[in-house]
């Protein structure tokens, strides 16, 4: 059959877990291609033998350089070529942002076909707000990176959304606990799977579940934003008193203010009574 595709560069999202999340579109799109650009050859040939195609398959992931691309720029200028992730929607903590600006520079035409989407997933099932969220990616490895980039997200009025995995989990958890207190978690993981769960609780009730149920699989991870109210009330004398244990009133009042979006004159004169 004769392509329809018009030359270009074609944003192809795939399953993220149940392969029945393929749309139509994607299906003809990754059939009309001329190549699949992907991460892995073995993981996206296992999609493509599963709905019957046999497509021509080019290896682009974060360790490809400008010569790789360069290659792929000249393919699309005659040709269409896809570009897919493992799963998921590409270029959402996946490479392929330097293809898509290049391509964009050089006039060639970019089309990105919707699907499936892990943060997205997982922000409608926390039941946290979700008129206003942010993606921040995956957090650093090291305990003082980690903490740092929850910091400097404190005060954004949003839901935060990461992505984890399993084994480091319970190391943002805490570090959650230690950085963010007072606010309401989500972990949603196996999603779109046999398994899929999605629980919500303070840092501490999460890690006592999850330490007594090790998790497996990709994991999302939500943070409820600062001054929404959390499963309960706000137990501030003890946000403070956690606080007064290593700073001082003043700090402390301050720290929890930012965490929580209560007054920070008010937290200040009770962090007082509490000294």
């Amino acid at each position: 059959m004769e392509n329809s595709l018009s030359p270009g560069l074609y944003i192809v999202a795939t399953p993220i877990g149940n392969l029945g999340d393929i749309t139509l579109r994607a299906v003809e799109t990754l059939r009309g291609v001329s190549a699949v650009a992907c991460e892995d050859t073995r993981v996206t040939g296992k999609l493509l033998h599963h709905l019957g195609i046999k497509q021509r398959m080019i290896r682009y992931d974060d360790h490809a350089g400008k010569g790789d691309r360069e290659r792929l720029l000249a393919l699309m200028e005659s040709e269409p070529v896809a570009l897919v992730s493992d799963a998921g929607t590409p270029l959402i903590s996946d490479p392929g942002y330097r293809l898509v600006r290049t391509a964009r520079e050089r006039g060639i035409a970019v089309t990105s076909l919707p699907g499936a989407n892990a943060a997205v997933m997982a922000m409608t099932l926390s039941g946290l707000p979700n008129d206003r969220f942010l993606f921040a990616g995956f957090l650093p490895n090291k305990a003082r990176a980690r903490e740092g980039v929850l910091a400097d997200l404190a005060e954004v009025p949003a839901t935060l959304i990461f992505y984890e995995t399993a084994p480091r989990l319970e190391d943002s958890l805490l570090a959650i606990d230690s950085v963010l207190p007072g606010r309401e978690v989500a972990v949603a993981r196996e999603l779109t799977k046999k398994f899929e769960e999605c629980r919500s609780g303070t840092p501490q009730d999460l890690i006592a579940h999850y330490a007594a149920h090790p998790p497996k699989g990709e994991i999302v991870l939500l943070v409820a934003p600062p001054g929404d109210e959390p499963l309960g009330e706000v137990d501030v004398d003890a946000l403070l008193r956690s606080a007064l244990e290593q700073a001082k009133p003043s700090q402390a009042a301050a720290s929890v203010a930012k965490a929580t979006g209560l007054d920070r004159k008010m937290l200040y004169a009770r962090a007082l009574e509490l000294k």
